[in-house]
């Protein structure tokens, strides 16, 4: 039987990043907090807690604030408690920032995202460390379902200025080479797999790093450099002129799926059904 206390000491800490955080919104001390985790981590044998600086959580940790959040979901679909869960998401940057957000709203808790990009979130279920997830892949995570919600059709694109600078003879191989591109972090491969799609070859692209949708957007109307943007995001854009599509006829289409687990989908079910609602609306079928 597990220690829920000690759990919920586990999960505040991590949403909190802090033992003074934790214990402010559990009402206890921060000794209080400290016990309870040091007494989890003994009967579990293993740190749960990494003390830092800066505090975060092991992987063994978040695997048991996420089971608590299922616990805690499972319970307020039973009128059971009157805790408000925390939901655990794993979401891509740009499908929050082009179509996803108002579907949030419908979440039944709390809510704690994880931004991943959409071909690794599925390693964050299988994880057990959130209930659900944007993906790319459509294989379910065993105890997991898997709906299909759509296509998010990405174009590669570039101010007019910046066309005029780096391709005045066209996109190619050559050009691409040279002209600065726009990543989003490391695991973006976007760039990178259009590239080889219109030139059939693997190009070693020099890229300007923007961790952010919104800003790796602005990066290309300002031409910094340019990149793969999500069609929603900037069809006023392109139609204003303000963009321009590399190359209208090889746009890079990439499916998602909304995979959540099993057991807590009765509870989700308002969240799934709002998610599934705007992929209707704003996704290719």
């Amino acid at each position: 039987m597990l220690d829920y206390p000690a759990l919920a000491a586990v999960a505040e800490i991590i949403r909190s990043g802090s033992f003074e955080g934790a214990a402010a919104a559990l009402r206890v001390t921060p000794s209080a907090i400290s016990q309870r985790v040091r007494a989890l981590e003994d009967r579990m044998g293993t740190v749960l807690i990494d003390r830092g600086p800066p505090v975060a959580a092991t992987a063994q940790g978040l695997r048991l604030a996420a089971h608590l959040d299922q616990v805690r979901l499972l319970e307020s679909g039973l009128a059971l408690s009157q805790d408000r869960p925390v939901l655990r998401l794993a979401v891509n940057a740009d499908s929050l920032a082009s179509w996803a957000m108002p579907a949030l709203a419908a979440a039944p808790g709390l809510l704690d995202l994880t931004i991943d990009d959409q071909d690794h979130a599925l390693d964050w279920l299988k994880g057990g460390r959130v209930v659900a997830a944007l993906t790319s892949d459509s294989r379910a995570v065993t105890g997991c379902d898997s709906l299909r919600l759509g296509i998010l059709r990405y174009r590669a694109v570039a101010s007019p200025g910046f066309v005029a600078r780096h391709f005045p003879n066209g996109v190619t191989a050559e050009s691409l080479a040279l002209a600065p591109s726009l990543c989003f972090d490391a695991k973006d491969a976007l760039q990178t797999r259009w590239v080889q799609a219109l030139t059939g070859r693997r190009v070693v692209l020099p890229m300007h790093r923007i961790p952010t949708a919104h800003g790796f957007a602005a990066a290309a109307r300002l031409g910094i450099g340019w990149g793969m943007n999500p069609e929603p995001m900037i069809r006023d854009d392109l139609d204003g002129g303000r963009l321009i599509d590399l190359a209208p006829g090889l746009p890079l289409d990439v499916p998602l799926f909304w995979q959540f687990s099993r057991i807590t989908a009765p509870a989700l079910a308002p969240l799934t059904q709002a998610i599934m609602k705007a992929a209707r609306a704003a996704l290719l079928p």
